[in-house]
This record gives C-alpha cells, structure tokens and sequence, in this order.
C-alpha cells in the first residue's frame, strides 16, 4: 500500500518493507528471495523470528546500516558484507535523510517472554508527512501514551501492532492500545506465523471498526 510519498508492504510476521528515498526492512522473516537491498534493517529484538540471520542476510549490502539491541549485535556482527551496526535501546532518536527513527519500549507487562529489563524495542519512523509505529513484541504498555500526540493535522499515523497473542498482545489488547494512540491507520502483525491466525487479524480490524478506529489487513508480500 502507498501513503502519500511512503509504501508500506507487509512480508508476513512481524516483517514490513517501509521505501520512501530510503529501503527501511524491520524484522524481516522468512522473506523472499530477490527483494531489493536494504539501506536500514531495523531489529527489535533478538528472537530468530525477528533477528533472522538467514534473512537479513537476502538483504544486506555494503554500507547497509543495521540498528539492534545489544542483545542482538553478536548475531549481526556475523556478516561478511561490510555493514554498518548500531546498538540501540529505547528512547534514542536518529536522523536519516528525509526520516528520523525514535525508538521505543517494547515488552511484556504479565507473561516472561520480552522483559522490560532487555530493553528491547519498537520503532517510530517519522517522514514530513507519515509516521508509522512498528511496536514490537510488546504488551499494551504505559509508554504507548507518548503516541498520543501523533495524530496531527495534515499528519498520517500509521500503527503496526502485534495481535497473536501469548507473546504479545491479542487482538482485544492491541485494540485497547489503537484506541488509545488514536492512529490514522491500524495494521495487525505478528499473526499467520508462528502463533496468530488471520481470525485474529479480523477481529482486530472488526473492533477497530467498531470503535471508529480505520483498520486494514495486509496481503503478504
């Protein structure tokens, strides 16, 4: 899908292609092969279904620059193409051409999986007329109400949130954080994979509707 000046594709997971001027992958799973090399990879944590070597690898160039949690740089640092790794943790911001990348907490509130103490992360990136919040693997957290703010005039606020369930948030949660960060547009993620199915994805989109949220489910690229 394209909004304004930025196309969003969806490669299944948790994985998105975000392409203005830059070739944004995060997470990138189980992708195809022959898609185009990536100027940034963002990870948000170390897990292999987000921190997929064998993928990352499809994409990588020289001079791609890769931003993880430290948890994370012992895999990436693997490559024998020249890349470029910054280590990240939440609440840091970075300026790229034409984009900015704020990243954020992701994590579990009631359940062991992604503890708040791994600072592990989301991701906010910022266009002049797009943002779009990838948010991990995360539960609904408190911090999501630093989102509160971005659904400005002559702005589009694009959410991507993780619906599957027992990792991260159902589709239930993941609605309760849409109706709180208000995006101008929600996309469920983290279904069809390993745990999640597109009933899921459905009942996101059908709560968000009823909540006068807009909700949209992707086709797999």
């Amino acid at each position: 899908m394209k909004i304004k000046d930025i196309e969003i594709k969806w490669l299944g997971h948790s994985g998105f292609l975000i392409k203005n001027s830059l070739v944004i992958y995060i997470d990138p799973y189980k992708i195809k092969d022959n898609l185009e090399k990536a100027d940034i990879i963002l990870i948000t944590h170390d897990h292999y279904d987000h921190c997929s070597i064998a993928d990352i690898k499809k994409i990588i160039k020289e001079g791609t620059k890769i931003f993880v949690p430290v948890s994370s740089q012992s895999k990436i640092t693997r490559f024998d193409t020249l890349i470029e790794i910054e280590l990240v943790e939440p609440w840091q911001e970075f300026n790229l051409p034409n984009t900015q990348i704020t990243t954020l907490p992701a994590y579990n509130v009631d359940k062991p999986f992604h503890p708040k103490e791994e600072n592990w992360i989301g991701f906010l990136i910022k266009t002049k007329d797009v943002f779009i919040y990838h948010a991990g693997d995360t539960d609904f957290i408190p911090e999501m109400q630093k989102l509160t703010g971005y659904k400005q005039s002559g702005k589009e606020f694009v959410a991507l949130l993780p619906v599957g369930g027992r990792f991260t948030m159902t589709a239930e949660e993941a609605f309760e954080a849409a109706r709180l960060i208000k995006p101008s547009l929600a996309i469920p993620m983290h279904w069809g994979s390993i745990v999640g199915s597109e009933d899921d994805a459905r009942e996101f989109v059908e709560l968000c509707k009823e909540g006068g949220i807009n909700a949209q489910i992707l086709e797999k690229e």
